[in-house]
């Protein structure tokens, strides 16, 4: 019996030694295909985006765009920074240290002229993107104040902005308009929080907000305290637009803050997107196609989103356009 076995697994080892050898009169099998090369990984582009403080518009409308460039441009890397709005972005443009910024496009003309906050140190590179919608100039009062126009700020405690900031030269613009200077007024220069903390803590009368409505910062107080809104009516407006070109006139619609019964006519600059000549003309193009097809994201960032349309922005342009942006702005 052993023996048997012996044989059994000497022929069955023998066969499969044949097995694996034999087969001669058979074809090599075909070398395997060589793979595809992959594709190359798109080069990394960083963006940084300029905005404003957090209780303002330009901060979660920064935060918006900085994710719709991330989803839609291959290789991007880009980021929304708060700061200290126009006049800091838009030094933050000149530096290089930000490739976009949201800026009033009266900054932007004083910027590119060299004048007023910009006198003798006008901006070169500076180029428009688009205009976004309209900044309104809110001046806010707590109700039992009782003030009804301009003129009752005398001797008052007012925010006025901080130094040197867009809003600040909106405040000395229209003063001038109502015969009125800082010397008629306490300035306080205060950001938009600070301003709100003021207005509730009753260390500030009056606070000047520019700033598209409705404003994190306004709303802020009107959820503790019944507020108006101060009017500019329509002569003076008149008069201011004359002046000073880039305003226009709006309304603050009743129901914009809790407590606000009617409708509340003021002036406004428009909010803008800027960047540098130094930033490539197909980046440009591909960041405001980005923008511009993906506005629900917009939208959905804050109420102004709303008023951000191709169709109007060119719309108060106070500045040459960047050349990608332009290209873009020409397709039908």
């Amino acid at each position: 019996m052993k023996k048997l076995t012996i044989v059994l697994v000497v022929c069955l080892f023998t066969i499969g030694m044949l097995a694996g050898c034999g087969g001669g009169d058979k074809k090599p099998a075909a070398p395997a295909a060589p793979a595809a090369p992959a594709a190359p990984a798109a080069a990394k582009v960083f963006i940084n985006i300029a905005t404003g403080g957090t209780a303002g518009v330009y901060y979660p409308l920064g935060g918006a765009l900085s994710e719709i460039l991330n989803k839609n441009i291959p290789g991007m890397n880009s980021s929304a920074q708060s700061t200290g709005a126009s006049i800091a972005n838009i030094n933050l443009i000149k530096d290089g240290k930000v490739e976009l910024a949201l800026v009033q496009n009266d900054t932007a003309y004083y910027a590119a002229n060299g004048t007023e906050m910009f006198k003798d140190k006008k901006v070169a590179d500076l180029m428009g993107i688009s205009t976004l919608y309209g900044e309104a100039i809110q001046i806010v009062a707590k109700a039992d104040k009782n003030i009804k126009s301009i003129s009752d700020l005398k001797g008052m405690r007012v925010g006025v902005g901080t130094i040197g900031s867009g809003t600040e030269a909106n405040v000395r613009q229209i003063f001038e308009i109502f015969g009125m200077t800082y010397k008629d007024i306490k300035p306080q220069y205060l950001s938009f929080a600070e301003a709100a903390n003021g207005l509730k803590d009753g260390n500030v009368d009056v606070a000047f907000v520019t700033a598209g409505a409705p404003t994190a910062a306004v709303q802020d107080i009107a959820a503790q305290h019944k507020i108006t809104l101060v009017p500019i009516p329509a002569d003076k407006a008149d008069a201011l637009i004359k002046k000073y070109p880039f305003f226009a006139k709006i309304t603050v619609k009743a129901n914009t803050y809790p407590g606000l019964a009617a409708d509340v006519p003021t002036v406004s600059v428009k909010a803008m997107l800027v960047t540098s000549s130094k930033v490539n003309p197909d980046l440009v193009y591909k960041m405001t196609k980005a923008m511009y097809t993906n506005l629900d994201r917009i939208k959905a960032a804050h109420a102004q989103g709303v008023n951000i349309k191709k169709e109007t922005a060119l719309e108060g342009m106070p500045i040459a356009v960047h050349p990608g942006a332009e290209k873009f702005f020409k397709e039908k």
